[in-house]
Parts: C-alpha cells; structure tokens; sequence
C-alpha cells in the first residue's frame, strides 16, 4: 500500500464503520468496539499523514482511479494534515467520554442504535471537507456534517432540543443552498470545480465575476464558522445538546468552516480583494462574542459565546494574507479545537456534579471536587491566553503579525485582540469565582464522578498543554504550511498530475532542498514573506 492510498482512509473507514454500527444495532457492546476501533484506526492513519507530508509536502489520492480534474482528488498537506490529526484526537476523546457517560446512566434515553453510525457520519463528514481536492466534494462533506449533527443535537427527542436543532437546520440549509449557488454559477463560469483547476481558470475571467463568486462562497462559510453577523444561531443551538455533542460541535464544526475560508482565500482569490471586509468582520465577531460571553450566568452559554469570540482570532490571522498571520492562524485553530473541545466536556462534568450549569446554582466545586476544579482551569486559563501556555502563543504570533502588516485595521485588530483575551479572562474568572470558590446556595448532590468521563476530558485537557509544550516545533510546521498555502503552485501541480521531480517543497524543519522532497520552497517568494519573522513563536 503506497502513501497516497492511505489518504482515503480516513473517509472510507467511518463510513465502512457506520453501516457495521448500524447493522449491529441489537448488539450495543459490539456497536462501541466498532466505532472505538474505526476512529482509533483513524488516528493512526492520521498521524501517518502528518508525518508523511511533512516530509513530502503534499499526497494526492484519485478515488476510483479518475484523474483531476474530471475525477475526485483527496489531498493532504500539511494544512489538512494538522486539522485531520487534531479532529481525530477530539473525536476519539469525545467518544470515549460519552460511553462512560452512557455506562453512568446505564444507557438510559441513549438510542445508541443511532448514535454510533450517526457519530461516525460525523468523522467520516469531516474528514472528506479537510480531504477534497473539489468544491463539489467538500459540499458533500458539509452536508454529512449537517445530516449528522442534526440527528445527535436532537438526541433524547425534548422540545427544547428539537427547537435548537431547527434553528441550526435552518440556518446551515440556507448556507448549503448559498454554496450550492456558488459552485453553481463557479461551475458555468469556469467549467470544472476541482480546486486544482479553479486556480488556473479563475483568473481568466471577468474581474466582477471572479469577485462575486468569491463573496458568495465566502458567505457561506462565514455562516458555517459563525462569523458575525452570521453567527446569532449558535449560543442557542450547541447549548441544548448533550455534553459530549456539544463538545464535538464547538470544536470542530466551526472550524471546518474556518478551514474553507483558509484554503479557497489562498488557492482561489490569492489577492485578498476582500481581506478588508474580512478584517471588519474578524474585529466584530471577537468583540462582540465575548461581550455576549461577559453578559452570561450559564457555562454552556458562556462557552458558546466565547466560541464566537475567538473565531475572530482565526480570521483575523487570515484576513492579514501574511506568512505569519496565515501560520499563526493555523496554529490558534489547533489550538482553540482541543481547548474549547476540553472546556465542553468539563462543563459537562460540572452539571453532572452541582447538578447545574447555572452559575447562580453552583458553587464550592474547588471544596467537594478538586480536581475538576484543575481540569476546568487549566483550558480555561489556556483560553484567555495567560502565558506561557498555547492560547497566549497564537494571540501573541497574530499580533506579531498584525503590527508587521503596519495598516490602520491591522493595529485596530490588534487592539480588539488584546481587548477580547481581558474580556475572556474576566469572564473566566467570573465562572470560575460562581462555580468553584463562592459557597453554594444549596446543598450539592451527592454524585459520583465516572472514571471514563474524567480520564478522557483529563486526555483532552492534556492535549492542549502538550500544544504548548511542542508549540515551537508546530510553529515550525504552521509556517511552512503558510508557505504552501501561498506559494500555491505545487498544489495545483501536484493534484493536476504533472511532473514532480521539478518541485521541492518546504519542510518544517528547515532543511533546504535537496533532491528528496524535503526542500524550502521559499526561495520562490519574497524575501521578506519568506523569512518573516512574526510566526516562528
């Protein structure tokens, strides 16, 4: 088996998984070896990936043997590397804090005859968007997303589930449609929707075309990602579910979104006509979700609104078309995924305990359960970005860059950035003064904390401080990552099928090229974007 068949995998094995899950649906224990077996094989292909595109630059798989752009092409950088392997990490924690939350309660209200297959939907949905080559395949992959997140925000059947989950319905439909629109009006435009092939016929036509069918696709991922003022859906919709779907969503449905925008900005439209736009739109989703967030007496709801908050981070890094803004970018979304993820898990572990998420209702939680005090303040703390931990890294490595792009919204960014992390630190605190240190109004239930629930969001909270120790190794990776993404040409090379003993790509390590593949393909940018300085950490 050669490397670049491997890239199917991780779409292939979930969806394989799911119709043994479904098949299996009378045999519930035989259901969780399944998906815990599939989703760890995942991950280990995953990691595979990582290593093998950091050292080759980039593998493409043609599904069923069509060559780009008439077939399907699957491909790995380093981009959809990091976010496939991280993705992978959540998904797998998550599902094990679900089944030891499910043991808890003796499975109780659980239709796991739906649950698995519909979760490995899920995993197989994002990993085909951080996988396509095409446009038309990552609306595919968006679409198992959404046919799948509804059905597990609806779980136990409560109006007030059924309710948040028609709003998120609604509004992802109308961003689907959006999509469909735009790859619609790409298609007749262009004649082909392989990404690949759309970056050398896009410039070729009208100007205004090109301009608009950027905005429409930009739309629809901007609500996808919940992007002010796109992104009123989202407080209401994740907060409902249950605690490890709710995990799930706030750690990577949104950012599949932020995925799209990172590489159709930089493959498509590489000259940011609507970088300024987008600028305004990162500023305002990070003010505003976090004075949402401020406003807040719920976890959950807090969380929601932070979520928001910090979209703008990535944005922002990607609104500044840098090197650096653009490596420091993909390092916060590594980063927000496993914390944020974390934080839900734990917020789930908080209602289990006091019984509540209501910050009226709580407290003493520092007293009766220290360690959950520690498993909720470590990725809390890592949130509001207090050195030296990952969050202050990525807000440090955005503002680095914004002050080396120089330009009045770029300090204005960088002054709303510092802003949103004082805000997020004083909402934190705020949770963590009602919930952890002030006494109780009321006695708190006697209830046991599951081992499973615990051990997997400590797994979780654990990836998120590794992040931080490794932080400068995977700057190294988030900046040569940045250097593909705007070099651009060996990827439309690599996926269109033409020679590539002329390429050299560049390595995380730095090494210079060599003949192997594992060369800095730098050389072919400016000296000043190649050797920038804001992204090493």
């Amino acid at each position: 088996m050669t490397l670049s068949s491997l890239v199917v995998l991780p779409v292939a094995i979930p969806l394989v998984a799911a119709g043994l899950a479904l098949a299996l649906a009378r045999r519930p224990r035989l259901q969780r070896i399944v998906t815990v077996v599939a989703l760890s094989a995942v991950l280990a292909v995953a990691v595979v990936l990582m290593v093998a595109t950091d050292r080759t630059g980039l593998l493409v798989a043609h599904v069923g043997g069509w060559a780009a752009p008439i077939g399907i092409a699957l491909v790995v950088d380093r981009l959809s590397a990091l976010m496939l392997l991280v993705s992978s990490v959540v998904i797998l924690c998550v599902l094990l804090y679900s089944l030891a939350q499910g043991v808890a309660d003796g499975d109780e209200g659980a239709p796991l005859a739906i649950y698995h297959p519909t979760y490995l939907v899920l995993a197989a949905g994002v990993a085909n968007a951080f996988l396509s080559g095409d446009l038309f395949n990552i609306y595919v992959g968006f679409e198992m997303l959404l046919a799948a997140s509804f059905v597990l925000l609806t779980l136990g059947g409560t109006g007030e589930r059924i309710r948040a989950g028609t709003i998120y319905v609604v509004v992802s439909l109308l961003s689907s449609v959006l999509f469909l629109v735009a790859i619609a009006l790409v298609y007749a435009a262009t004649g082909t929707v392989n990404l690949a092939h759309l970056a050398q016929r896009l410039p070729e036509i009208d100007p205004g075309m090109r301009l608009t069918l950027q905005g429409m696709l930009l739309i629809a991922f901007l609500i996808k990602a919940a992007v002010f003022p796109l992104s009123a859906w989202l407080p209401d919709s994740y907060p409902t579910a249950p605690a490890p779907v709710t995990a799930v969503f706030a750690g990577l449905l949104t950012k599949v979104g932020v995925y799209a925008m990172i590489r159709t900005q930089t493959l498509l439209f590489p000259d940011g006509r609507l970088d300024d736009l987008l600028m305004v739109a990162a500023l305002a989703t990070m003010l505003v979700g976090i004075l949402g967030a401020v406003a807040q007496s719920d976890i959950k709801r807090l969380l929601s609104f932070t979520l928001v908050s910090h979209i703008g981070f990535m944005v922002f890094g990607l609104a500044l078309s840098s090197r650096a803004g653009l490596s420091a970018a993909i390092f916060y979304v590594a980063h927000h995924i496993t914390v944020q993820t974390s934080l839900f898990l734990v917020a789930g572990l908080i209602e289990r305990r006091g019984g509540s998420t209501s910050l009226d209702r709580l407290g003493s939680l520092a007293k009766f359960a220290p360690f959950l005090a520690v498993l909720f303040f470590v990725p809390a703390v890592n949130l509001a970005g207090i050195p030296p931990l990952s969050g202050f890294l990525g807000k440090v490595g955005l503002i680095q860059a914004g002050v080396a792009a120089g330009t009045p919204m770029a300090y204005a960014l960088v002054a709303g950035g510092l802003i949103t992390s004082l805000l997020t630190l004083y909402a934190i605190v705020k949770a963590w003064n009602k919930a952890f240190w002030q006494e109780a109004p009321a006695p708190l239930p006697r209830v046991r904390m599951p081992r499973g629930m615990l051990a997997s969001a400590s797994a979780l909270v654990a990836v998120g401080v590794t992040i931080t120790i490794v932080a400068g190794p995977l700057y190294r990776y988030t900046g040569s990552a940045a250097d593909l993404l705007r070099a651009r040409e060996p990827y439309i090379v690599a996926v269109l099928g033409e020679p590539q003993d002329q390429l050299t790509f560049p390595s995380a390590a730095g090494v210079p090229g060599d003949g192997t593949g594992r060369g800095d393909e730098t050389a072919a940018l400016e000296p000043d974007e190649a050797h920038g300085t804001g992204s090493e950490g």
